[in-house]
């Protein structure tokens, strides 16, 4: 329906703008994940957890999920340090690689165990409340 003042073309274009916005909103990120974990003689050597955007759309479907609150607007890296274990333990659950040397050298016993989650492509979506995090297999 055109407008009484012959601004047809603007009301257009201005909805068409805020679906694209809106519609560009609700597509989640996707981020790429790795984790190791260092443990040699009962003490823990390394553990680090890299985080990083995707440069480009990663394939798969999502499988797992968990969910974070996201209560004071911060970024994954954020998100991911406050609620630390629960984390850890979402992603022992995706699988990781488990490394274990042991050896004995005059009585004296030498142990090391590596826990690795190669990098991982996950889904994330940002909502005002929450935060939902899915593996992508």
């Amino acid at each position: 329906m055109r407008s009484r003042d012959g601004d047809h073309n603007f009301s257009l274009t201005i909805s068409t703008i805020i679906f694209l916005f809106s519609s560009l909103a609700l597509n989640a990120s996707e981020y790429l994940i790795s984790y190791r974990y260092l443990v040699h003689n009962a003490i823990l050597y390394d553990e680090s957890l890299e985080v990083s955007k995707s440069m480009r759309v990663c394939g798969g479907n999502p499988t797992e999920q968990i969910i974070f609150e996201n209560t004071a607007d911060e970024d994954l890296n954020g998100i991911l340090t406050t609620h630390h274990e629960e984390f850890i333990e979402f992603i022992h659950k995706i699988g990781l690689s488990v490394e274990h040397k042991e050896q004995t050298t005059n009585y004296q016993n030498s142990s090391t165990t590596i826990l690795t989650l190669k990098t991982t492509c996950f889904k994330v979506d940002f909502n005002d409340t929450f935060v939902k995090i899915s593996a992508l297999k």
